[in-house]
């Protein structure tokens, strides 16, 4: 067992998500100006986070967010439903023509040497238009939440979502849970909330209130303000880096007790090297490099930080949660779409160092 925070043993919901929920147009490998028909997946950094611990880790989850009230807002509850995480929903009545609407995300897939292309339509988007006092925390928070995340997408949307999240960040600290906050750091969604200055400033407002960290040596950089080297003249699985930046962190963020990332080094769109490092408590831990065959690499990363966050919750070793989480968001890549559809078993099976031979 770990012991690196105190954490409760009895609770309504083991986790609790504070984020937006979006819809992904997915033309496979066609890019969008060729493109017939589309995938549509439901999604969101801090749904997909969510979605996974319930889906493939088991555990009780929820989400606090914005659903507006027309059959694009339908589609993503039944798809919430469908993997198994409660809903707590500030609803907005859409005018039938201009919003307020869910946010749509555009990705195509890439091919081999030419990359997946991602671009946004967020206007009018209802998770923007969130705001304190939205959720009534005393009353979620009474009846237990052991873990409770955010991050820097939801952050970035407005003023206000992002003092929803020190709201929410505050209350859940009171309440006894665990916090953890995904920088997932968009320049282009900074860009139009004042800049990385901004971004800084408000992310800062958040991230006081929080034990674990999920960002990667720029995220740290950009998204904390906090110095560093120049990652590009670095292999991208250089774990030195990462740790070297521990220090900086801990000197700004006395109360984080632990900072998690992946590792990719992208060969081609379909072929990366995946590893992932994590700081917990003064211990440094490192996963295992493996090869990947990229079928999606949209939502790897909450993969990631949904079997770290498990493994942690659980009582697993850090070590063991790094693992976990690796292999998670490894396995995440193979299948279309943003959330899992991997089992807890197939999970330690390929931590424990399974092969992909046919299961008879």
């Amino acid at each position: 067992m770990n012991n690196w925070v105190n954490m409760r043993k009895d609770a309504e919901l083991d986790f609790l998500s504070l984020g937006a929920l979006v819809h992904r147009l997915d033309p496979g490998i066609v890019p969008f100006r060729k493109a017939t028909e589309c995938a549509i997946h439901v999604s969101g950094g801090e749904f997909n986070v969510a979605a996974n611990l319930s889906d493939c880790f088991r555990l009780r989850t929820g989400i606090a967010t914005a659903l507006s009230d027309y059959p694009i807002g339908e589609l993503i509850a039944e798809r919430v439903r469908a993997m198994g995480v409660k809903p707590f929903y500030k609803h907005f009545k859409h005018d039938g023509v201009s919003g307020p609407n869910m946010a749509t995300v555009y990705s195509d897939r890439g091919h081999g040497f030419r990359a997946p292309i991602v671009f946004y339509n967020r206007a009018n988007e209802a998770a923007a238009l969130l705001k304190p006092g939205d959720f009534d925390w005393k009353a979620i928070f009474d009846k237990g939440v052991r873990w409770v995340h955010c991050g820097g997408i939801f952050a970035a949307l407005s003023p206000t979502t992002a003092s929803l999240a020190a709201e929410m960040m505050q209350a859940a600290k009171e309440a006894g849970a665990v916090t953890s906050f995904d920088l997932n750091f968009r320049e282009k969604l900074w860009n139009i909330q004042g800049g990385m200055e901004r971004a800084v400033e408000t992310i800062g407002k958040i991230v006081k209130h929080v034990d674990v960290l999920v960002g990667n040596e720029e995220d740290l950089q950009k998204g904390l303000g906090i110095p560093g080297p120049e990652v590009s003249s670095k292999s991208k699985l250089d774990t030195s880096v990462f740790f070297g930046m521990i220090d900086n962190v801990v000197k700004k963020l006395p109360g984080v007790k632990a900072v998690a990332t992946t590792l990719r080094e992208v060969h081609s769109t379909n072929r990366h090297r995946w590893s992932a490092v994590a700081w917990v408590d003064g211990q440094t831990c490192t996963a295992p490099t493996v090869e990947l065959d990229v079928l999606d690499r949209v939502g790897g990363g909450d993969g990631f930080a949904s079997g770290f966050f498990y493994g942690l919750l659980t009582g697993e070793s850090p070590q063991d949660a790094v693992k976990l989480g690796w292999a998670h968001g490894a396995l995440l890549t193979t299948f279309p779409g943003d959330t899992t559809m991997a089992t807890l078993e197939q999970v330690r099976a390929f931590a424990q160092g399974a092969s992909a031979r046919i299961q008879r």
